[in-house]
């Protein structure tokens, strides 16, 4: 069974342009080796907005080396890139980038969201690429609510929505370069979920709301991640309150991890280029 190694809380609060309050959680500054493949967690909400005709968000920035994966739980989220490719997600929508070689995008609340206002809630999740495809061509992937599939979990402890890697045959959409499974998980009080998990594999549960015993007994709060020891198939979680957690699990790259702001490669020459790159044109222009 895998056991706790740490529990993991927020780093501060900052906000990301003027549309994104955010908690973050983890960061390739902080805990690289023990959350590999991921690189960074932001945790925006619960908050709410009021309506108006400005544009919230955050402009054009560059990346390169990694995946950017939104997940929208309230509101609304609208997104514009370099390879021309633009939407809008809500609830239950993840948008998925694959920065590779290099991208420049902006986000922004939808405008129909900014219309009207009220809850939002999301989170920004970066996924490492190992270093063979941190130049690989930037790609998009938009995942509607729809195309995730939901599956019970037994003796009604929940349901799991499936983005990306599988569970009990469900396979979800995402598109990933490793081994991993991002499970999005409501949990009943007093509900317990046995799951099978790849043994050597790291494995989180961050608890967007309420509080869940993992492994052996202890409890995690709301607006708190767990990280797992590796060894080990199965994980343990028993709901106290009715729950919403983020399962993330996947295969560590075990390949260092430079980072500086919106560039995350293997060495400081290969982040030194990137800046070159971008401040030369080489990241086209939304």
């Amino acid at each position: 069974m895998k056991q706790l190694s740490f529990i993991k809380r927020s780093n501060g609060e900052y906000w990301v342009g003027d549309g994104f309050p955010v908690r973050n959680m983890f960061s390739y500054r902080d805990i690289a080796s023990e959350i590999s493949p991921f690189l960074l967690l932001d945790y925006a909400g619960p908050t709410e907005f009021p309506p108006t005709t400005q544009r919230l968000g955050v402009g054009q920035h560059p990346h390169r080396g990694f995946e950017t994966v939104s997940i929208v739980f309230e509101g609304q989220v609208s997104h514009h890139d370099s390879m021309g490719v633009g939407g809008s997600i809500g609830p239950g929508d993840v948008q998925w980038m694959t920065a590779g070689a290099g991208i420049i995008h902006e986000e922004y609340h939808g405008d129909d969201y900014a219309r009207t206002g009220g809850p939002f809630e999301m989170i920004q999740l970066w996924v490492n690429l190992p270093a063979k495809d941190k130049m690989t061509p930037p790609a998009y992937q938009g995942i509607t609510r729809a195309q995730i599939p939901l599956q019970l979990l037994p003796n009604e402890a929940g349901v799991v929505r499936v983005i990306a890697g599988a569970y009990e045959g469900a396979q979800g959409p995402a598109k990933t370069f490793t081994p991993m499974n991002i499970w999005d998980m409501h949990l009943n009080a007093g509900g317990r979920a046995s799951l099978m998990l790849p043994a050597g594999h790291t494995t989180a549960v961050f608890v967007i709301r309420g509080a869940v015993r993992v492994g052996d007994a202890h409890v995690v709060r709301t607006a708190e991640l767990a990280v797992m020891q590796r060894e080990g198939e199965q994980l343990l979680l028993e709901a106290d309150t009715d729950s919403h957690v983020l399962l993330l699990n996947g295969a560590p790259l075990n390949e260092p991890v430079v980072g500086h702001g919106p560039f995350v490669m293997n060495s400081w020459e290969e982040i030194d280029q990137a800046i070159r790159d971008y401040h030369e044109g080489r990241f086209s222009a939304v």
